[in-house]
């Protein structure tokens, strides 16, 4: 008699409320379902546009540095990050960030590169117009134009600043220091004081002819 209503009562009653709870827990797996759908949706169209922009630029990881900053329970670890980003046009630009995760350190220094990006003429949109020498803080860059076929002559970040910006034949070198920050600052300086023929002809009220007269009977290899 007692095993009769002792079973009795524990099978259903403990089938039944689990499977109340299942239904339940269908429930909170429902609302987190949709939560993550709203999620989901959210960040698909940020991700979409993300590779729609990385498909028209150019993005060179120039470096990543690890920094540590000492607090009361130990260390905190962050990474910086420098990139450049160019659209292969003649455009091109670079940033830094800095997070405590190397993807966001990166996301940071590429949106700070696309929002500086400057544009610098070029010659036959291979190669820059005449040579310049850059200059900031302790660092010295020569950049020179080149003939078809050179190719690119730089190293480390100058490097990935050609390539960002679309130049194909150019001879450069750093003669001062060898910090990234201040090579790639040179290096956007020489670029900033590139002009083209027409905008000096603009400038003074001349024609392209007139700026390039002596340039075309030598050899005529300068174009606008």
């Amino acid at each position: 008699m007692a095993r009769a209503p002792g079973s009795s009562g524990r099978p259903p009653g403990g089938g039944r409320p689990p499977g109340g709870g299942r239904s339940p827990g269908g429930g909170d797996r429902g609302p987190r379902g949709r939560g993550r759908g709203r999620g989901d949706g959210d960040r698909a169209p940020r991700d979409r546009g993300d590779r729609g922009e990385e498909g028209e630029f150019v993005e060179k990881l120039v470096g990543i540095n690890r920094v540590a900053k000492v607090v009361k329970g130990g260390r905190r670890f962050g990474f910086a990050a420098i990139v450049v980003v160019g659209d292969g046009k003649g455009r091109v630009g670079y940033g830094a960030g800095k997070a405590r995760e190397v993807p966001e350190a990166i996301r940071k220094a590429t949106d700070q590169a696309r929002r500086a990006m400057v544009r610098v003429p070029l010659r036959e949109g291979r190669t820059l117009h005449h040579d310049i020498i850059g200059r900031y803080g302790a660092g010295e860059v020569i950049v020179r134009a080149a003939k078809p076929g050179t190719g690119i002559i730089a190293g480390g970040p100058m490097r990935a600043i050609f390539e960002a910006l679309g130049v194909q034949d150019v001879v450069a070198k750093s003669v001062g220091t060898s910090n990234p920050h201040n090579m790639i600052k040179a290096t956007f300086q020489a670029l900033g004081r590139s002009v083209s023929p027409r905008s000096v002809a603009a400038r003074r009220g001349r024609k392209v002819s007139e700026i390039l007269g002596k340039r075309d009977a030598a050899g005529g290899e300068a174009r606008e």
